[in-house]
């Protein structure tokens, strides 16, 4: 796997170092352990698996929680913009038809940035035919089967923390002021029933 390059240098409101950082540095590092866990697990001895602990265990956990890392980051970073664009099309009709309006979900979602301690994913379920949001405090914690990523806010510190300090409220807000909404909508142009 390889590290995908950022589509902007900063954003209104994120700093290039702030980018940088969180990129090159803590993203890069996610597919760097990402392939040395593959590299590992093709020479893994699969007799000495075992539930409490063994290296198969371990290697295959933190498989996922490295690529979850990466995706989430991919999908994050993808749906900011430094021309960000309009909420409409089928973004906005699928938001509509759930929350009622787009400022109910939009109070929702940036509630949900202070209440959790890493992620908060708009994400469609197919299950309930829906978008929903979800916490996810951990990588591989929060995450909900039979959904799809539609929208990613990173609410770790490391994503705002050079340019905010402790302001993770000022952060949401502008977060919310860069989506590309047309890479939100392209995420869900086959939900358009």
């Amino acid at each position: 796997m390889e590290v995908k390059p950022l589509k902007y240098k900063s954003l209104p409101g994120l700093s290039e170092r702030q980018l940088a950082e969180h990129h090159d540095v803590l993203y890069a590092g996610y597919v760097k352990k990402y392939n040395e866990i593959i590299e590992k697990i093709q020479t893994v001895n699969l007799d000495e698996s075992n539930g409490t602990y063994s290296e198969l265990r371990e290697l295959f956990v933190e498989r996922n929680f490295a690529l979850n890392g990466i995706k989430l980051h991919e999908s994050y970073f993808d749906n900011m913009s430094d021309k960000p664009t309009k909420l409409e099309g089928t973004i906005k009709t699928l938001i509509e038809k759930r929350w009622g309006s787009v400022e109910k979900w939009r109070e929702e979602f940036m509630a949900l940035g202070i209440a959790a301690r890493g992620w908060v994913v708009l994400a469609f379920d197919y299950n309930l035919n829906s978008l929903e949001n979800y916490i996810y405090d951990m990588h591989n914690q929060g995450g909900v089967a039979d959904t799809e990523l539609v929208l990613v806010m990173d609410v770790y510190e490391h994503a705002y923390f050079l340019d905010y300090a402790t302001a993770r409220k000022d952060y949401i807000a502008k977060f919310m002021e860069v989506i590309d909404w047309d890479v939100v909508n392209k995420r869900v142009a086959h939900q358009a029933n």
